[in-house]
């Protein structure tokens, strides 16, 4: 684990809060501590309030928050005393515990606190910083989890059950850590799911999670289950974007609606996707409740949609408890397939690449923790609890409609600049994931975001429409709209002065190009959850 302080940059950040966002924008640097809005910092100060009297104000980062880019404004500055006070409550809903916490801040307009911000608020220090460190995760989730903790920090931490996150959490925190904490405390553990340290500096603290994690990852070298072997895994060799779509639309079937699904075909995927034990050890839940929401506590193993579908809801059934709830969409957001290795589906691009990016730290925390005695997962009502947590519930209430082309995937020719450009443009503030070909090579960094994908293509040439399509089938798993708009446009001359050759090349452009991409993208197309669409744009 590398300690990336710097002085000189630290220096540019003046005052607690600016040193909090320094050092919050270090831990978000690294994958294998946060990953996409998951983790916590805060800062605890003196304020004054409208009455001139001075308070205790608490910044928590703001719920969902991403650390990497994170500014001052994406804090949350409550009173300290008010979630104090909430700590010493027997019980509360989680619901309850979200309207408390935003009568606790300073500036009701700002970001909603995270939901940890007690368990921040009883930490003495002045600096807290929460991480899911992969070392960590690997290390808990094996049968002798708890006794690998104590061999890694021993009177260095305290350990506090899993419990569900909320007030559950906040409250046996709360009783627990002062009863347990020593002089040699340094950190608070929360089983299967992350790892507190603390310091009176932004620097003594985030020094503290480097060198804690750093231990984690030296326990495991030691006993030769950190570095994991690459064994060699084959991919397609033939094309498979007609298999992708035909995946694709089965998942959108089950989803309700059209889903974005990014094949990953790269080794760590295909190795693990080929593993003769993935059926079972895939099957045994995700590396952290907190990733089911994102990821579904399994993945679907092989092709049959269908199946998962069955299988989700007897898991629903099975564990909600007479509760009144609501059963999500029983897609699947992760698929392992030995052909073409993973397949993370979500209702928009930015949803599949965080499904299969933490998949991604999953499959290593697996064959870390299977290294280090065999992976184990919570059970599945731990894991159920937090997909139906309250919270979530409510937030996906307050999502509110989707935009008119969430989910699809739309593909422009000659979308580098022009009326092409306009309509790449137009379809991504429309939700859409969108492909752009062109001949210039500027349309593959015409935007970096994870809902467009530019492909530099001749389109005269078949052999590069068909491995266009293909990428583009692979990353956002098929088509649904088709915007032929690439053309050439010579100056005009008199017939008698044109030659055959530029007859040829127009022709070839304006009218040959998009005969080969209708007949190409016509099986693509007729897979389109809510059938597919042409555009064809014409000229003089």
């Amino acid at each position: 684990m590398r300690n990336l302080w710097n002085d000189n940059d630290a220096a540019r950040f003046r005052g607690d809060l600016e040193q909090r966002v320094y050092t919050s924008r270090l831990l978000g640097r690294d994958r294998t501590l946060v990953l996409h809005g998951g983790g916590n910092t805060s800062v605890k100060v003196r304020g004054t309030n409208v009455f001139g009297e001075e308070e205790d104000i608490i910044y928590i980062k703001g719920s969902g928050r991403d650390m990497e880019a994170i500014e001052a404004a994406g804090f949350a500055a409550c009173r300290t005393s008010h979630l104090l006070r909430l700590s010493r409550l027997e019980s509360l809903s989680d619901t309850a515990m979200a309207r408390e916490f935003k009568a606790s801040m300073v500036d009701p307009g700002g970001p909603m606190p995270s939901v940890e911000a007690i368990l921040h608020a009883i930490l003495p220090a002045k600096f807290v910083d929460h991480t899911h460190a992969d070392a960590l995760l690997s290390a808990m989730n094996t049968p002798r989890g708890l006794e690998h903790l104590r061999e890694i920090y021993g009177e260095r931490m305290v350990v506090i059950p899993y419990a569900m996150p909320g007030f559950r959490l906040a409250r046996a925190c709360a009783t627990l850590f002062p009863k347990l904490a020593g002089p040699k405390t340094a950190c608070m553990v929360l089983m299967n799911h992350g790892l507190f340290t603390f310091g009176e500096t932004a620097k003594a603290s985030y020094d503290l999670m480097i060198e804690l994690v750093s231990r984690a990852e030296e326990y495991l070298a030691r006993r030769n289950a950190w570095t994991l072997p690459m064994p060699a895994a084959a991919g397609p060799t033939h094309t498979v974007r007609l298999e992708i779509a035909l995946l694709r639309r089965a998942i959108s079937t089950a989803a309700g609606g059209p889903m974005v699904a990014a094949t990953h075909s790269d080794p760590q995927c295909l190795a693990f996707a080929q593993r003769a034990d993935v059926s079972e050890l895939s099957q045994r839940g995700a590396a952290t409740p907190d990733h089911v929401t994102w990821t579904k506590r399994v993945p679907l193993v092989g092709r049959d949609v269908d199946g998962y579908c069955r299988q989700y809801e007897q898991y629903f059934r099975a564990h909600q408890a007479g509760r009144r709830l609501t059963m999500l969409d029983p897609a699947p957001r992760l698929v392992l397939d030995r052909e073409v290795g993973m397949i993370a589906a979500g209702r928009t691009a930015g949803d599949a690449a965080v499904a299969g990016d933490i998949y991604r730290h999953t499959i290593d925390i697996i064959l870390r923790a299977e290294a280090l005695g065999g992976w184990r997962a919570l059970p599945p009502q731990d894991m159920f609890d937090m997909e139906y947590w309250e919270l979530q519930q409510a937030k996906l209430l307050r999502a509110g409609r989707p935009l008119m082309f969430t989910g699809e995937v739309a593909l422009v020719t000659g979308a580098a600049s022009g009326i092409g450009r306009a309509c790449v443009d137009s379809l991504l503030g429309r939700g859409a994931a969108v492909v752009g070909l062109d001949v210039d090579p500027a349309i593959v960094s015409l935007h970096a975001r994870p809902d467009f994908r530019g492909i530099a293509c001749d389109l005269t040439k078949e052999q590069e429409v068909a491995s266009a399509l293909e990428e583009a089938v692979r990353a956002y798993g098929g088509l649904d709209m088709l915007v032929l708009n690439a053309g050439i446009f010579p100056k005009g001359c008199q017939i008698a002065d044109m030659t055959t050759e530029q007859w040829r090349k127009v022709m070839a452009i304006n009218l040959d190009a998009n005969f080969v991409l209708l007949r190409e993208c016509h099986p693509l197309l007729k897979l389109a959850p809510n059938g597919g669409r042409v555009v064809v744009i014409g000229s003089k």
